[in-house]
């Protein structure tokens, strides 16, 4: 028997994976210091139609970024490779889940004109998942790595990876590619992975980051981890020590957002004096580099974020 999906009178969800699940309760009111300006700026629109011309993603529009209007007023854009569905199901996030599309072959080359375009003096680059590739969409990682060297040589570049879970020597594609950051997020904690992020492994990641600094010991590399999911605060801080045994150099912290009511609930918004204990104890520990507040995001301030990391190493020295 064939089964026929009417897709234009009833398109697809965005998260099918989530349509039968329950609502979560209400989350509790955003406090102040969560809150920003909906984005209206001539550069923000500007930066719009740069990527639609291009044809491009950013996770700033597919993970509903809250410091959009802030980073694109400034024509500062996280550039999301290998398509605009993911093939994992993350209880935290709000990029579309599903069967991806073929690889846009001319998608680096696209990323590397944009850059130029924009002037951009340092660029995030990251990706939905891509289990469904041999290599996890590290090839055009390295690909899109050498498009922006190519139009913009004097840019810096950093990458934000996926897991490459079972995707043996994927990682040792991207850093021979030399981005000048590799990160990849660790997310949450170890106890929360089953209900947060089901499809990854909290200790492959942590191998995966070890790896980096195996491969290349002068890459930077970076992670990052949300807080208000229910996590314990010794719990935060183990994953702090974990991280310094990977040799990280740089950490993230905010305050994780509830896309809808089929996701993750948020359990707390967590103050900003907290925000700042943390990140004086991420010092202490020793990483070069910490960003901790409600809305930090991996991508958020990047390019002044290298520039200090960079400091931060050849004071060092």
């Amino acid at each position: 028997m064939a089964v026929v999906l009417d897709l234009i009178n009833n398109p697809r969800p965005r998260h099918p994976e989530k349509a039968h699940r329950p609502d979560s309760a209400e989350q509790p009111q955003k406090p102040s210091w969560i809150r920003v300006k909906a984005p209206v700026s001539k550069g923000y629109a500007e930066t719009q139609a740069l990527m639609r011309a291009n044809n491009l993603h950013t996770v700033c529009e597919e993970a509903g970024c809250p410091n959009i209007g802030e980073c694109w007023e400034k024509k500062h854009a996280t550039f999301m490779i290998l398509g605009d569905t993911c093939t994992r199901a993350c209880a935290f996030c709000n990029v579309k889940t599903g069967l991806p599309n073929a690889l846009d072959a001319n998608e680096p080359e696209h990323v590397g004109q944009a850059t130029a375009k924009l002037g951009l003096s340092h660029i995030v680059v990251t990706s939905v998942d891509r289990d469904d590739l041999a290599d996890g969409g590290a090839g055009h990682f390295a690909q899109t790595i050498g498009a922006i060297r190519t139009h913009a040589p004097d840019t810096t570049i950093e990458v934000l990876t996926p897991d490459f879970l079972r995707k043996d020597g994927a990682v040792e594609i991207v850093v021979a590619a030399k981005p000048d950051v590799f990160n990849h997020n660790l997310e949450t904690v170890p106890s929360l992975y089953l209900s947060v992020r089901p499809g990854a492994r909290y200790f492959h990641s942590l191998r995966l980051l070890q790896r980096v600094k195996e491969l290349d010991p002068q890459m930077f590399t970076k992670s990052g981890i949300m807080v208000g999911l229910g996590e314990e605060r010794n719990e935060v801080l183990q994953v702090m020590d974990d991280l310094r045994s990977a040799n990280v150099d740089f950490l993230t912290i905010g305050q994780y957002l509830q896309p809808t009511r089929k996701h993750h609930a948020v359990e707390r918004f967590v103050p900003p004096d907290e925000f700042k204990a943390l990140e004086t104890i991420a010092y202490a520990k020793g990483f070069l580099m910490v960003s901790a507040s409600p809305l930090t995001r991996s991508s958020h301030h990047a390019g002044e974020d290298f520039a200090r990391l960079k400091a931060a190493r050849a004071a060092q020295r």
